[in-house]
Protein backbone atom coordinates (compact mmCIF):
# COMPACT_ATOMS: atom_id res chain seq x y z
CA UNK A 1 0.00 0.00 0.00
CA UNK A 2 1.57 3.20 -1.36
CA UNK A 3 1.59 5.93 1.59
CA UNK A 4 0.97 9.58 0.13
CA UNK A 5 1.71 12.74 2.17
CA UNK A 6 2.75 16.45 2.23
CA UNK A 7 6.14 16.35 0.60
CA UNK A 8 8.03 19.61 1.53
CA UNK A 9 10.57 18.94 -1.16
CA UNK A 10 7.41 18.92 -3.79
CA UNK A 11 6.08 22.32 -2.41
CA UNK A 12 9.75 23.95 -2.71
CA UNK A 13 9.65 22.79 -6.62
CA UNK A 14 6.28 24.61 -7.10
CA UNK A 15 5.70 27.22 -9.58
CA UNK A 16 5.06 30.61 -8.09
CA UNK A 17 1.19 29.91 -9.61
CA UNK A 18 1.31 25.94 -8.35
CA UNK A 19 1.74 26.74 -4.70
CA UNK A 20 -0.77 29.91 -5.10
CA UNK A 21 -3.02 27.29 -5.77
CA UNK A 22 -2.30 24.69 -3.87
CA UNK A 23 -0.99 26.30 -0.35
CA UNK A 24 -2.82 29.47 -0.62
CA UNK A 25 -6.26 28.13 -1.82
CA UNK A 26 -6.02 30.65 -5.17
CA UNK A 27 -7.45 30.23 -8.32
CA UNK A 28 -6.07 29.95 -11.76
CA UNK A 29 -7.53 32.19 -14.34
CA UNK A 30 -9.87 30.30 -16.57
CA UNK A 31 -9.01 29.08 -19.87
CA UNK A 32 -5.15 29.01 -18.70
CA UNK A 33 -4.36 25.52 -17.42
CA UNK A 34 -2.18 23.60 -18.67
CA UNK A 35 -4.11 20.47 -18.39
CA UNK A 36 -7.92 21.57 -19.78
CA UNK A 37 -7.45 20.95 -22.79
CA UNK A 38 -5.75 17.28 -22.52
CA UNK A 39 -7.28 14.51 -23.47
CA UNK A 40 -4.67 11.87 -23.57
CA UNK A 41 -5.24 8.14 -21.06
CA UNK A 42 -4.01 8.46 -17.89
CA UNK A 43 -4.34 9.81 -14.25
CA UNK A 44 -4.36 13.25 -12.82
CA UNK A 45 -2.42 13.08 -9.39
CA UNK A 46 -1.61 15.95 -6.78
CA UNK A 47 1.20 17.92 -7.34
CA UNK A 48 2.56 17.77 -3.91
CA UNK A 49 1.42 14.18 -2.53
CA UNK A 50 1.22 12.19 -5.65
CA UNK A 51 -2.05 10.86 -4.46
CA UNK A 52 -4.19 9.41 -7.52
CA UNK A 53 -7.17 12.04 -7.82
CA UNK A 54 -9.17 11.67 -10.89
CA UNK A 55 -9.11 9.51 -14.17
CA UNK A 56 -9.30 10.83 -17.80
CA UNK A 57 -12.03 8.61 -18.24
CA UNK A 58 -14.00 10.99 -15.68
CA UNK A 59 -12.67 13.79 -17.48
CA UNK A 60 -15.20 16.42 -19.44
CA UNK A 61 -15.74 19.46 -21.13
CA UNK A 62 -17.93 21.50 -19.36
CA UNK A 63 -16.98 24.70 -20.56
CA UNK A 64 -16.54 26.62 -16.84
CA UNK A 65 -12.81 26.84 -17.72
CA UNK A 66 -11.21 24.58 -15.64
CA UNK A 67 -10.81 20.90 -16.25
CA UNK A 68 -13.66 19.12 -14.91
CA UNK A 69 -14.42 15.29 -13.26
CA UNK A 70 -17.57 13.19 -12.73
CA UNK A 71 -15.90 11.82 -10.05
CA UNK A 72 -12.55 10.92 -7.77
CA UNK A 73 -10.67 8.14 -9.32
CA UNK A 74 -10.21 6.97 -5.18
CA UNK A 75 -12.61 8.67 -3.39
CA UNK A 76 -10.52 8.60 0.04
CA UNK A 77 -7.47 10.75 -1.82
CA UNK A 78 -10.54 13.82 -1.60
CA UNK A 79 -11.96 15.68 1.13
CA UNK A 80 -15.07 18.21 0.41
CA UNK A 81 -15.09 21.33 3.18
CA UNK A 82 -17.97 23.93 3.06
CA UNK A 83 -16.11 27.12 1.56
CA UNK A 84 -18.11 30.73 2.51
CA UNK A 85 -15.62 32.29 0.83
CA UNK A 86 -16.29 35.14 -1.83
CA UNK A 87 -20.08 35.61 -0.05
CA UNK A 88 -21.74 32.49 -1.26
CA UNK A 89 -21.75 28.83 0.15
CA UNK A 90 -19.51 26.28 -2.09
CA UNK A 91 -17.68 23.14 -1.65
CA UNK A 92 -14.13 23.42 -1.86
CA UNK A 93 -12.16 19.66 -2.89
CA UNK A 94 -8.63 19.25 -1.28
CA UNK A 95 -6.56 16.56 -1.46
CA UNK A 96 -6.55 14.12 1.86
CA UNK A 97 -3.03 13.62 2.04
CA UNK A 98 -1.90 16.46 0.49
CA UNK A 99 -4.13 18.96 1.70
CA UNK A 100 -3.61 20.93 -1.12
CA UNK A 101 -6.69 22.70 -2.32
CA UNK A 102 -7.83 21.68 -6.01
CA UNK A 103 -11.23 23.14 -6.83
CA UNK A 104 -14.62 22.73 -5.94
CA UNK A 105 -17.43 20.54 -6.63
CA UNK A 106 -20.85 21.40 -8.06
CA UNK A 107 -23.80 19.75 -8.91
CA UNK A 108 -24.42 20.57 -12.18
CA UNK A 109 -22.28 18.04 -13.85
CA UNK A 110 -23.68 14.93 -16.30
CA UNK A 111 -26.72 13.91 -14.81
CA UNK A 112 -26.24 10.40 -16.54
CA UNK A 113 -22.79 10.14 -14.99
CA UNK A 114 -23.87 11.32 -11.20
CA UNK A 115 -24.71 14.96 -11.46
CA UNK A 116 -21.32 16.16 -9.80
CA UNK A 117 -19.04 18.26 -11.64
CA UNK A 118 -15.30 18.26 -10.06
CA UNK A 119 -13.66 21.42 -11.43
CA UNK A 120 -10.18 21.50 -10.73
CA UNK A 121 -7.38 23.95 -11.10
CA UNK A 122 -4.68 22.32 -13.64
CA UNK A 123 -1.99 23.72 -11.39
CA UNK A 124 -3.08 21.49 -8.62
CA UNK A 125 -2.65 18.59 -10.77
CA UNK A 126 0.61 16.10 -12.41
CA UNK A 127 -0.72 13.99 -15.54
CA UNK A 128 0.43 10.80 -15.41
CA UNK A 129 -0.05 9.34 -18.94
CA UNK A 130 -1.53 5.64 -19.27
CA UNK A 131 2.11 4.43 -20.55
CA UNK A 132 4.09 5.77 -17.35
CA UNK A 133 1.26 4.41 -14.91
CA UNK A 134 2.87 1.04 -14.41
CA UNK A 135 6.75 2.30 -13.73
CA UNK A 136 5.06 5.31 -11.74
CA UNK A 137 3.64 3.05 -9.47
CA UNK A 138 0.29 3.74 -10.32
CA UNK A 139 -0.29 0.28 -12.28
CA UNK A 140 -3.53 -0.35 -10.22
CA UNK A 141 -5.35 2.27 -11.64
CA UNK A 142 -4.87 1.46 -15.60
CA UNK A 143 -8.09 -0.60 -15.47
CA UNK A 144 -10.07 2.75 -14.74
CA UNK A 145 -8.30 4.48 -17.69
CA UNK A 146 -9.68 4.36 -21.44
CA UNK A 147 -9.33 6.29 -24.61
CA UNK A 148 -11.20 9.09 -24.54
CA UNK A 149 -9.93 10.57 -28.28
Amino acid sequence: MTRYSKDPDAIAALSPEEFHVTQRSGTERPGTGKLLYNKEPGIYVDIVSGEPLFASSDKYESGCGWPSFTKPIEPAHVTEIEDRSLGMIRTEVRSAHGDSHLGHVFPDGPRDRGGLRYCINSASLRFVHRDDMQAEGYGDYIDQVEDIT
